[in-house]
């Protein structure tokens, strides 16, 4: 507390006492000592004083009367409050047989004893100042000791312990990992029957690594595990234990470990391991050998192994960077089993919607299965928003359920963006209709591509336009025609542009970088350029597909040679898909003009219009093509859909 603080709180206390017990003021306003009256003298005459209404209360007893004057009274001088009058035996029965006289008068009269809830008040009143002042030290000293803790309590587990007030989450909560699911229930049934386990010489893992994208459920695993264990649940993130000071992080691993045996059987889960727990190899003279992240690790290294053979303490750690983290900590001992938790397929879309759904009015017509259908590639996380995103939109048109429209309008909200205003200029627009009408036919007239979904020319997000993209199944593997056709598409905009108005514009930038990106991994990841054969030539962190792109900074291992190469590659690649984009617009420049005008006439088209349209343009010889659908039964993985973003 500053001095500030602390004059501010001794001037509340005295200006409390002083209304509450104003005694010790009597002083500013008359004298403490009570002034001595003759009961019936001419001069300060107790009766006298009764007649005139100067008497306030008598407290008449055998030997005296006491009392207060009606405000003050002045003698020789002096201002008094109080009163006193000696009496003798025959002034008392006066006094007393002249009751009805003070009454007349408005003498309060007392008989003599105070009531005990007056001298409790007042024995209250007494210590009164003494409590307060008793209280200000005791918060005046926690405020001292918290700061003292401030400053040498450094080494203490900030990790979080839940006991009574557990996670009420349980495995029903979490949908679309049944394979993690599967695992982890194994864990929990250790720490609810250890002996069954014990008896035959088994030992359940000592850790438990949770490793997959964000947004797949990896916390959310966790709280389930505590909810279904019924055990302490210890729950902290790896960046609390780095501090600035070199040693604090391994003291606080030790105190987290610490208190996890001290409540056994129970759960520690640290969230973003990969925080401290990155590999050591990777670390130059530069940074050393002994640095508070280093010790952190080792501490944690430590600990882990440390454990009896029986003590019910499991470790549960997530993370989307396993690749990084340390060897010494993934080896048996330590983190035993690793739990992939991927995103769901569509089956496991379908009941992340439906838990996410629980307590959402849904109208007769939402069809969460095909919902699930138009989803790929989502995580529970994305899946979550795209729930609550309904929910908000039907809210702000006043509805009582949320309809299928409400999702759709969601969905575009997620993947596409917000909704702008309409281009108005023209030449603008016709630019960007006919680049996406391009994405849409190079698609449509391909083999092995995502069919379109739709297209649109109102500005979505930081997009003028978009052709989205919808797979039919859900994808693991991809074969390399479709990657080169998956270019083309994204060339169509670059090379409408190129027959339509011979020039080219800005508006392909980021469909070049995604054609570039799929180009160099293919090369130097997925051996699928014939001049370098079937060979690795990424770098350990790179992996196109799934999301973490090309670094041009992380060291390689080959020559200068192979580099020039595989750029010679990955510029034949790009150089290909673009001549076979050109190609399907050449052939159905019809078709073409036809969805542009559409475009330009309605802002935007969906699947079952730009199918028509385009099968009303076909070059001599084509057969019509059927409209494509998700609510097909899809098998296996895949990415986002593919959205081509002008």
């Amino acid at each position: 507390m500053t001095g500030r603080g602390l004059l501010i709180t001794l001037g509340i206390i005295l200006a409390v006492e002083a209304f509450i017990y104003p005694g010790w003021l009597i002083n500013l306003h008359g004298s403490s000592q009570p002034v001595t009256l003759n009961y019936s003298g001419k001069t300060l005459g107790w009766r006298q004083l009764v007649a005139q209404g100067r008497i306030k209360t008598a407290d008449i007893s055998e030997t005296d009367i006491t009392g207060k004057f009606v405000g003050t009274f002045k003698s020789n001088g002096k201002t008094y409050k109080t009163y006193s009058v000696q009496m003798v035996t025959d002034d008392t029965q006066q006094a007393t047989s002249w009751a009805d006289h003070y009454i007349k008068n408005a003498v309060d009269l007392t008989n003599g004893s105070t009531p005990a809830w007056e001298n409790i008040l007042g024995l209250a009143f007494e210590f009164l100042p003494f409590i307060v002042l008793i209280g200000l030290f005791y918060f005046l000293m926690r405020a001292a000791r918290q700061q003292s803790q401030g400053v040498f309590g450094f080494g203490q587990s900030r990790g979080k312990l839940y006991t009574e007030d557990r996670p009420s989450t349980s495995f029903a909560d979490v949908a679309g990992v049944d394979a993690a699911k599967a695992e982890l229930a194994e864990v929990v049934d250790f720490l609810k029957q250890p002996a069954k386990y014990h008896k035959l010489g088994a030992r359940i893992p000592k850790g438990v690594l949770l490793v997959g994208p964000p947004g797949t459920g990896k916390t959310l695993l966790a709280r389930a595990i505590a909810g279904e264990a019924n055990v302490p649940f210890l729950a902290i993130s790896a960046t609390e234990f780095v501090e600035l000071f070199v040693g604090v992080g391994a003291s606080r691993v030790r105190d987290l470990f610490t208190r996890a045996k001290a409540v056994a059987p129970s759960i520690v889960f640290i969230d973003e391991i990969d925080a401290i727990g990155g590999s050591r190899s990777g670390r130059g003279p530069v940074s050393g050998g002994n640095d508070e992240r280093e010790q952190t690790l080792n501490q944690m290294l430590v600990s882990m192994d440390g454990f009896e053979p029986n003590e019910a303490v499991i470790v549960l750690a997530a993370t989307n960077r396993p690749d990084n983290l340390d060897p010494a900590l993934l080896r048996p001992g330590r983190f035993d089993r690793e739990v992939v938790v991927d995103p769901p397929d569509r089956k496991g879309r379908e009941a992340i919607l439906r838990i996410h759904t629980r307590n959402v009015p849904l109208a007769s017509g939402v069809n969460l299965a095909r919902i699930a259908a138009m989803t790929p590639g989502m995580s529970g996380a994305d899946l979550s928003n795209l729930a609550n995103e309904a929910a908000l939109s039907a809210a702000r048109k006043d509805e009582t359920e949320v309809t299928m429209q409400d999702f759709d309008y969601a969905l575009d909200r997620v993947t596409l963006g917000l909704e702008g205003s309409p281009l108005m200029n023209a030449e603008e627009r016709r630019t960007v209709a006919y680049h996406e009408a391009g994405h849409a036919l190079v698609a449509f007239f391909l083999p092995n591509v995502d069919p379109v979904s739709r297209i649109t020319i109102t500005p979505r997000g930081r997009s003028l336009g978009v052709t989205q993209f919808l797979p039919i199944d859900d994808r693991r593997n991809y074969r390399r025609d479709y990657l080169i056709n998956r270019m083309a598409v994204g060339m169509g905009g670059r090379s409408s542009e190129e027959i339509v108005f011979n020039d080219i514009t800005s508006g392909a930038q980021n469909d070049l970088q995604m054609v570039t990106n799929v180009a160099r991994t293919m090369v130097t990841q997925l051996g699928m350029a014939p001049e370098l054969g079937p060979t690795y030539l990424g770098g350990v962190n790179d992996d196109g597909l799934s999301g973490r792109a090309y670094n041009p900074y992380e060291p390689k291992e080959y020559s200068d040679k192979t580099a020039a190469k595989i750029d010679e590659a990955v510029n034949r690649l790009v150089k290909d898909a673009h001549e076979r984009a050109l190609g399907v617009i050449r052939t159905h420049r019809e078709a073409l003009d036809a969805v542009a005008a559409a475009l330009l006439a309605d802002e935007s088209l969906d699947r079952e219009e730009f199918t028509k349209i385009a099968n009303a343009h076909l070059a001599p010889g084509e057969e019509p093509r059927s409209i494509p659908t998700a609510d097909g039964t899809p098998t296996g993985e895949s990415p986002q859909p593919i959205k081509s973003a002008t």
